[in-house]
């Protein structure tokens, strides 16, 4: 057990390293999820009367949510596909560390930066947008550790469909805006038709973005949390045997 921390604490900190020296992926993890909040404020503004949760709140809930995939998702597709081109996957499995270990490590630094900024976003919620705070901060952070956990996943399995990093940001778009459209974070599932709405419950995200909901404001039924959390389990039991099925160690040739 020690041996696999301490494995996984020198993994992430050679990422958090090569992180640092990418300014694309730095801009992606820092400053992009506090641009897409204003943007998101902004569009959810003119909704007004129509969020239960008020514009502050629904800023709150779709905020969290795009700091999860911009930063994990799409923050990891692209450092995983570069330590596949580098081959430094490739060397890594002739180590000690094993395949969980290696994409687990990549990801703790994306993680980190993830779950520091949703904290900055609920602190400031509270302080600026004068909101209550979460009223289950245990559901909030169920949500939280399984939206990385879930997105973790599915970054690993985007990249058996991206050939470089350079095409990471065309192989990430549709899961971006399928999740942000769909699963509450720039439209708010409460504004959309039943029937849209109950589809779009089944999407990747959306249980994750429940209990972020939940977390916040309470209010959901355990009926809801219970589909929430089913449908969140079905997604990650296919991301799991996606990544097992294609995710490629080495450049294609």
């Amino acid at each position: 057990m020690n041996a696999s921390v301490t494995r996984l604490t020198a993994l992430g900190r050679a990422e958090l390293t090569l992180l640092g020296r990418n300014k694309n992926n730095l801009f992606i993890a820092l400053l992009m999820p506090l641009l897409m909040i204003f943007v998101l404020r902004s569009s959810v503004t003119q909704l007004g009367d129509e969020l239960p949760m008020g514009v502050a709140g629904a800023t709150l809930v779709g905020g969290t949510g795009l700091v999860l995939v911009l930063v994990v998702y799409m923050g990891l597709v692209s450092a995983y596909v570069a330590r596949r081109e580098e081959l430094v996957l490739k060397r890594l499995r002739t180590g000690e560390a094993s395949d969980r270990e290696i994409l687990a490590g990549a990801a703790l630094p994306s993680t980190a930066i993830a779950l520091a900024q949703c904290a900055v976003l609920t602190v400031g919620g509270v302080a600026v947008l004068d909101v209550a705070a979460p009223e289950r901060p245990d559901l909030l952070l169920v949500g939280l550790l399984a939206g990385v956990g879930l997105l973790a996943g599915l970054a690993a399995a985007t990249t058996a469909i991206t050939r470089n990093v350079e095409s990471a940001g065309l192989t990430t778009l549709p899961f971006f805006l399928v999740s942000a459209m769909g699963s509450g974070m720039m439209v708010p599932r409460e504004v959309l038709p039943d029937a849209v709405a109950d589809v779009c419950a089944l999407l990747p995200l959306s249980g994750v973005m429940e209990f972020v909901r939940a977390g916040w404001f309470g209010g959901v039924g355990a009926g809801d949390l219970l589909t929430a959390a089913l449908t969140t389990l079905a997604w990650g039991a296919l991301t799991v045997f996606a990544v097992q099925r294609w995710f490629r160690w080495e450049p294609r040739r």
